[in-house]
């Protein structure tokens, strides 16, 4: 049976000469037994018809975001709700120029906004258009949003000329969905736990030791986990960032918390401790705030090293163990110690004395040091694309 019998996919068709590719997409999409509901721009009437396309998917086609029997049902928002996947095929430079800036002026632009979930995109222009610097831009802003091209492909163009910028075929665009759909159920049920953000050890009601830690990095490890079929749970320190919705969060404040906050809610398939928790915490905190004093000692004790008592635990260990290590000196050879130490599997490690990349950063740049002595660089990227190839290399290693 294929991946694909029962999904039901929003087909978004922008207005450029490969809009008739789409309409054999939707055939072989019907073909496979999916339901296909689709979305015409004002520009795509002009290549392809709402007759030849409602034909084809057997379903109402939609274009106009003010025509009112629709919105009465507000389709903007319906749509997007009622897909399993949102394809857009094919993408002309204006449709992603408009979604990556977040431009709604008409019922495609409008409902892909409103989405909330994953797009896949098929591109479709010149060569020149694809490579403007400015496509270009709107390209990777897109792919940091977590959305998966594919394509394009490198052939003749309507145009006469020839280069990247092909929509790829509909077959083609189909061995991605069912992909796409196999990853989602071979994770169904496996279960993630990932730790984020600082901890808080308090000294008196007022004052606490803490980090520059955002927790972006294992938010953004928690929502593509979560979109790639997992069950998650974040367990987060204080953090200025929005829930993510679909992951079960637990906010905690100190390092005490958080490992009780772990071990409740192991066992799971996979763990990634990527909190930057406090190594010490106040041996005695004060009941009252500490007043002014011209000499004050402050007694400290070690907290629990969490992703060592998990790596080493005997009934609740995960299959796969990942721990972070920040550090601001000999990076690796740091790393390489602590991944003896803890008994982790992987340990993801990470320059937090430069100011551009790693904590309090929208940026990071990693290396991937795994128990059998393999190192594997990241190089400085958006911290959503680090954590897409860290969240692939899981999948993968699950698999």
């Amino acid at each position: 049976m294929s991946e694909l019998k029962n999904k039901k996919i929003l087909l978004v068709i922008t207005g450029g000469i490969a809009a008739y590719k789409s309409l054999e997409l939707i055939r072989l999409l019907k073909k496979k037994g999916s339901l296909v509901k689709t979305i015409l721009s004002k520009n795509a009437h002009k290549f392809v018809t709402p007759l030849s396309v409602s034909s084809l998917s057997q379903e109402k086609v939609y274009s106009d975001l003010f025509d009112p029997t629709s919105e009465a049902e507000m389709d903007h928002i319906s749509l997007s709700r009622w897909a399993d996947i949102i394809l857009i095929a094919p993408a002309t430079a204006n449709t992603l120029s408009k979604i990556s800036n977040a431009n709604a002026d008409d019922l495609a632009s409008t409902v892909l906004l409103a989405a909330d979930k994953e797009f896949f995109i098929a591109p479709a222009m010149n060569v020149r258009m694809w490579e403007n610097k400015s496509n270009k831009n709107n390209v990777s802003i897109l792919k940091n949003m977590g959305h998966e091209f594919i394509g394009p492909d490198i052939g003749d163009m309507a145009c006469g000329e020839y280069g990247e910028g092909k929509m790829t075929e509909p077959p083609e665009i189909l061995k991605h969905l069912e992909a796409k759909f196999k990853e989602l159920k071979n994770n169904n049920g496996l279960k993630a736990l990932v730790t984020a953000g600082p901890t808080k050890e308090f000294i008196d009601p007022v004052r606490y030791i803490t980090n520059k830690s955002s927790g972006k990095q294992g938010y953004e490890i928690a929502n593509l986990l979560k979109r790639s079929g997992f069950n998650t749970t974040l367990i987060s320190g204080p953090t200025q960032l929005d829930s993510i919705k679909g992951v079960n969060t637990i906010n905690i404040n100190s390092a005490k918390e958080m490992f009780d906050a772990v071990i409740e809610n192991l066992p799971v398939d996979v763990a990634i401790f990527s909190a930057a928790v406090a190594d010490f915490k106040v041996k005695d905190i004060s009941e009252t705030k500490i007043k002014n004093k011209e000499n004050y000692n402050l007694s400290l004790e070690k907290n629990i090293d969490i992703l060592k008592h998990v790596s080493n635990h005997n009934s609740l260990r995960p299959k796969l163990v990942i721990g972070f290590s920040a550090e601001t000196n000999d990076i690796i050879e740091n790393s390489q110690k602590k991944i003896n130490e803890k008994n982790c599997d992987w340990l993801i490690a990470n320059d937090v004395s430069n100011q551009e990349i790693g904590f309090d950063s929208d940026f990071n740049e990693v290396s991937i040091l795994y128990k059998n002595g393999e190192i594997e660089k990241i190089s400085k990227d958006k911290k959503s694309v680090i954590a897409n190839k860290i969240v692939k290399k899981i999948v993968s290693n699950l698999e």
